[in-house]
Order: structure tokens, then C-alpha cells, then sequence
């Protein structure tokens, strides 16, 4: 049994630490960082529970306060703190010299007093503003805190009773209890919380928070952003929160209304602009349902004068653009800033090339709907009951609008600038995939030379064995994939030149040609009819049946001679790489993970993709990666690369979507 403790008053300069004090090694404990909330506490309030002091060599040193100490001592040396000098007596409680438990005294009083209830805490903070008058700011200012954590606390302590009654007996968790916070009415959160525990389950947080949002939309939600100014004018009903931004608009109805009026005048606009037939809202994007939608696209056209000149322009600052991009040196949100103008400028390009014909105006349209916290126009839909039924999707603008088994509202489009570039590239290809076929590439070039003299008819115009070789204009040639270069400079090293020196002359040259073996001269041939390759589509059976089948001949795969890179994927925009990830290659969970990073950081992520395939893939996802290639790329057709996403799901975890 410890000794009678007397209760004295003892001047803040006298107190001194003592080494009996648990604390007494931990100076950490005492930083004015981790004890600022009780230095503005004992500002406020002064001392409520006295110090535990011995005295030492003159000196009262503090067994059990330690942290108290130190938040005077505090108070002393802050000028704009008023009734504390080193002369202010507090009130402490004076152990006796010959005491022999001042360790467990000093332990005890830090060891025995049980940490406060979360819910308690909530509670006096909201009694403290109910009861006693105090507002968020002055309790803020008490405790040392910023007033947003105490409005925090005060939104737990302000739940409906029942709701905290629940959770101090544990029936549900405190993170649940929390989440009635998302609807400021506690008659809504009763009324929640009752239709939640009717049939006795456990409820947990998640259900708790979609309920809610039936009940009304927050006015820090991006819809509840968008419609406020409208719904207010309207005299809207709003919940009211001590944090502004959780404050409720409780009709949904009119928010829905107001929605609907602001898309409605989005898309109308912009059919306005566009010259469409028909423009409609859709607050929720519902894919199943525009699944059924048709779509027409812009096809080249020559701009005008002024519309050229500003093309020029156009190129001229891309040009610009790309060299300062190229500097290793450039800051991150410096290179992002640059990457956008480089999108804008882009698009603007493509608009002054491409427009739509006067058919697809008439029967396309635009929706407007809400997406990722704004509006989204999604242009050039047609309509289910006028869509063509007619197989063929070929429009008089060079585009194609969507069937049954077509592009969805969300297609990729393909730019016409894109498109052309593309189209060298697979020329390109074809090229490398003629000289590892010499053979077959011997017979086209002597087959077309006999069909054009004795045919009257050329058979193909894919190739010029006129022996010129075609010149191959790319945007970005020094950033696409580089193995069908590789391919032919490879091709190139393994033919036989030594007829071809110049020192011979033209009929010595010939004369050594003639003695070559039949399969080098293939090689020969071969490699001079690649050169002449010129940049194309996806060959059409019934525009050009030879070519068509000699491609699949000689090239059944592309990805062989040409993989998908940063540069293609730098010239998609980001929801198209987005769906290609996530509908395409059967990767939704990284599609997800990614809707949240920069285009910069998708582009890296699908780049190391297919110049590697990850080990994580499932068979499915890797066949698809394997195979991928955009629509005018494909040389079999018809070849499906969908992944049964229920499968891969089964098998695998999701990749890790960093970009590398």
C-alpha cells in the first residue's frame, strides 16, 4: 500500500524531470510535435490532473506528467500564451522522500487508465458543440487540431443514436457506423439501418454506402458539382453537413432532371456543329444497350486553302514539338504538358482532313452522356432501325458504319493520317515477308510481267517491277518498329552481289548474273520486287484476289515482321487504349488499374507488353497480345482474338499495371 499523497502547489520553474519517470528515456515523447494537442488543451483548460512530484536536490522532480511538463514549459517560452511564466504554481500531488515505489507510481499512472472509446470521443466532441455552446473552431483550438478533424469527429458523434448504440454493443463495426456519416439526416440513416437489419444480418460498411446513395447525391460528387447552381435556383431540398462537401441533395429526381436537360443541350450542340440528324442524353453510359448502335466516321477530304495552310502550320509545330519532347532532361509534368498540345494539335489536324458525307449526316447523331466526372459526346451513332442491313459497310467518305456484328458506340477510330501510316507500315511488312519467301515472290514478279505484256490487263497493281523503288513516307519513322527492317537489311547482307561490280561492265555484269544459281537469283529478285511494295489496306478478295491470297501465303501472321510500339500506341487516344486493353487482350482489371494513370504511363505499360508478353498472362491473354493487331493490319481476317474472361480470371491474378 503506497503512502498518503499532499496535494501542493509548485511554481512551473521548479519542476524538474526525474529518473525514476518511465518516460525518462524517450526525449521523443516530449518533442513539441507530440505534444502539441495537449500544449493547446492545457492552454485553453489549464492543468486538470495534477503532476506526481518528489523533491530533488531543491527541485521537484515529476515522476508521473513528464509530458504535461513539457507542454508548460512550452506555453512559458510562447509569448502569445497568456498566465504561464515560470512562476505559475499548479497544482501536483507531493510523494514522500522515503517512498520506495516511485517506479511503479511514475508506471502506473501511465499504464492503468484505459484509452478513451472511439465512439465517446465522437460523442463529447458533439456534446461539447450541443451542450456546452463550443463551436468547431474553438474546440479545434482547445484540442490543437485543425477544425476539418473536428467536424470529422463531430459527423460520428451526431450519427443517429440507435445507429451508436448498435455499434457500442458491437453489433456492427465502427467502420459501418461511420458509414451512416455519408447522409447527414439521421432519419435517413435510420430509416437505412432499419431496412438493412430487418431480417438480422450482419451489415457491413459497403451496402451501408450504396443505400445511401439512393437517398441523395453529395454535393463534392461530380454530378453533385455539376447540377448544384441549377438545383439550388430550383429550391432544391439539400441536407446540410458540418463538412460542406458531405452536404446531401436529397431530390434525386431533379437532379436526374437537371442532368438530362444539361446533356440534352451537350449533344444538341454539338449535332449543331457537326451537321447530324439527331442528338439525345444518356446520364449512364449503358454499353449493352449502345452495343445496338451503328456508327459512321469521317473520311478524307482536301481541305481549302486556309485549311491547308493551317495543316502546314500544324506540322511545322509538331515537328517542334517532337525535338523538344526527345530531350532525356525534361521534367515529367514538362514532357505531359508537351504530350497534350501534341494530342490537340493532332486532332485538330485530323478535323481539317477528314469530315463525313452528306449520307452519313443524315442518318448519324450524337449522345451526350456522363462519364469519369464530365460530359461525353459520342458522335457519329446511328440508330438500330437505320441501320443498313446490307452486308457491305463501305461509305461514299471512305468510312464504314457498324452492324449487328460491327463497332460498338465506343469503336476505335482510325485516323486518316494514322490510317496511311499504318498502311506503310504492312507494305513494309509484306516487303521483309517477300524476301524469306524468294521462291513464291519469283513466280508473282514473273507472272506479273507476263500478264501485263500478253494480258492487256495488269493482274496487280500492289507491285512496280519497273525496278523503282517506291519511296515510303511515315510520320514517325524513326520510332515504329524496326524488324521488317531488319529483316530485309538482313536479306540484303545474304545476296550474292559479285556480279554486281562496277568495275565490269553492263554486259560482264549480265554475263555474271546468268551464271548465278537459280535459287540466288530468286533471292535477287525477291529482294529488288519487296522494294517496290506499296503502302495498302487490308487486301480485299474481290479487289484483288492475287494479292489477297499471296499475302496469306507469305505472310500469315504480321506480328512475324512488325509488333505494335509506343508509336503506335502514342497516337491512340487513351480510352482507346483503354478498351483494346480491356475488351481486346481480355485484361479488365488492368484496364481498371490504369483508367486512373496518364496516357504517358498506359503507352509504356502496352509497349512493354508486346515487346514481352508477362509471365502472369493466362494462355487466353497471351494468345491475344500474340496476336493483336489493329483491323487494317490483319492478313488471315476473321481470326477472333476475344478471351474468355471467366476463364483467364480462374487462372490467374491480375498483372501488376505499372508501366515500366
Amino acid at each position: 500500500m503506497t503512502h498518503a499523497l499532499k496535494s501542493i502547489s509548485v511554481a512551473i520553474g521548479d519542476l524538474t524531470s526525474h529518473p525514476a519517470n518511465v518516460r525518462s528515456n524517450s526525449p521523443e515523447t516530449y518533442e513539441t510535435e507530440a505534444i502539441a494537442h495537449l500544449t493547446a488543451s492545457i492552454g485553453v483548460l489549464g492543468i486538470i490532473q495534477p503532476l506526481l512530484v518528489q523533491k530533488i536536490d531543491g527541485k521537484f522532480g515529476v515522476l508521473a506528467g513528464g509530458r504535461r511538463r513539457a507542454a508548460l514549459n512550452e506555453l512559458v517560452a510562447d509569448k502569445a500564451a497568456k498566465g504561464f511564466t515560470n512562476k505559475t504554481k499548479i497544482e501536483c500531488r507531493l510523494v514522500p522522500d522515503n517512498c520506495d515505489v516511485t517506479t511503479a507510481l511514475s508506471l502506473a499512472e501511465n499504464i492503468t487508465q484505459a484509452p478513451m472509446n472511439a465512439i465517446d470521443e465522437f460523442e463529447a466532441f458533439a456534446r461539447m458543440m450541443e451542450v456546452d455552446g463550443q463551436s468547431p473552431e474553438t474546440i479545434a483550438k482547445t484540442f490543437g487540431t485543425t477544425v476539418a478533424a473536428v467536424k470529422g469527429r463531430l459527423r460520428y458523434g451526431l450519427i443517429h443514436p440507435d445507429i451508436r448504440a448498435a455499434a457500442r454493443a458491437k453489433t456492427i463495426t465502427l467502420d459501418t457506423m461511420k458509414a451512416f456519416a455519408d447522409h447527414p439526416s439521421q432519419a435517413v440513416q435510420l430509416e437505412v439501418y432499419e431496412a438493412l437489419t430487418s431480417d438480422d444480418s450482419y451489415v457491413q460498411a459497403y451496402p451501408v454506402r450504396q443505400a445511401l446513395k439512393t437517398r441523395g447525391v453529395q454535393v463534392s460528387d461530380d454530378i453533385g458539382a455539376f447540377v448544384r447552381e441549377d438545383y439550388e435556383a430550383r429550391g432544391g431540398p439539400i441536407a446540410a453537413d458540418l463538412l460542406e462537401e458531405h452536404s446531401v441533395l436529397e431530390d434525386i429526381a431533379l437532379v436526374e432532371t437537371i442532368m438530362v436537360e444539361k446533356l440534352t443541350a451537350a449533344a444538341k450542340e454539338a449535332r449543331a456543329q457537326m451537321g447530324f440528324a439527331w442528338a439525345e442524353a444518356l446520364v449512364r453510359y449503358d454499353y449493352a444497350t449502345m452495343a445496338e448502335y451503328g456508327r459512321v466516321y469521317p473520311g478524307p477530304v482536301e481541305p481549302d486553302a486556309a485549311g491547308q495552310k493551317r495543316v502546314d502550320e500544324i506540322t511545322e509545330e509538331l515537328e517542334k514539338l517532337q525535338l523538344e519532347m526527345e530531350d532525356e532532361t525534361l521534367e515529367t509534368d514538362a514532357y505531359n504538358v508537351l504530350y497534350d498540345r501534341v494530342d490537340a494539335l493532332e486532332e485538330e489536324a485530323r478535323d481539317l482532313q477528314e469530315a463525313y458525307s452528306a449520307d452519313d449526316l443524315a442518318q448519324g447523331g450524337v449522345i451526350a452522356s456522363w462519364s469519369n466526372g464530365k460530359i461525353t459526346l459520342h458522335v457519329g451513332l446511328v440508330r438500330p432501325e437505320d441501320k443498313p442491313q446490307a452486308t457491305a459497310q463501305t461509305t461514299s467518305a471512305g468510312g464504314t458504319s457498324g452492324d449487328a456484328e460491327g463497332q460498338g458506340a465506343d469503336a476505335i477510330v482510325y485516323p486518316a493520317s494514322l490510317t496511311q501510316d499504318l498502311k506503310t507500315e504492312r507494305a513494309m511488312a509484306l516487303g521483309a515477308a517477300m524476301t524469306l519467301h524468294p521462291e513464291a515472290t519469283l513466280d508473282l514478279t514473273l507472272f506479273k510481267l507476263v500478264t501485263d505484256v500478253l494480258g492487256g490487263m495488269s493482274a496487280t497493281h500492289a507491285v512496280k517491277v519497273e525496278a523503282r523503288k517506291e519511296y515510303r513516307s511515315h510520320a514517325k519513322m524513326d520510332e515504329i518498329d524496326s524488324t521488317s527492317l531488319e529483316q530485309v537489311a538482313e536479306a540484303h547482307d545474304a545476296l550474292d552481289l559479285s556480279w554486281a561490280d562496277e568495275a565490269k561492265s553492263p554486259a560482264d555484269q549480265f554475263a555474271a548474273f546468268r551464271a548465278l544459281e537459280a535459287g540466288e537469283k530468286a533471292k535477287l529478285v525477291a529482294y529488288a520486287t519487296a522494294s517496290t511494295t506499296q503502302s495498302c489496306f487490308a487486301r480485299s478478295v474481290k479487289s484483288d484476289s492475287l494479292m489477297h491470297d499471296f499475302e496469306i501465303e507469305v505472310m500469315p501472321d504480321i506480328r512475324a515482321h512488325w509488333t505494335p510500339n509506343a508509336a503506335l500506341f502514342n497516337r491512340f487516344k487513351k480510352a482507346w487504349l483503354l478498351k483494346i486493353l480491356g475488351e481486346e487482350l481480355g485484361l479488365a482489371q488492368e484496364a481498371v488499374t490504369l483508367a486512373s494513370m496518364s496516357k504517358k504511363e498506359i503507352v509504356a505499360f502496352c509497349d512493354k507488353l508486346f515487346a514481352e508478353p508477362f509471365a502472369t498472362l493466362t494462355e487466353g491473354q497471351q494468345r491475344a497480345v500474340a496476336a493483336w493487331c489493329p483491323p487494317m493490319m490483319q492478313t488471315t481476317g476473321g481470326v477472333s482474338l476475344d478471351v474468355d474472361a471467366a476463364e483467364d480470371a480462374a487462372q490467374t491474378e491480375p498483372v501488376q499495371a505499372k508501366a515500366a
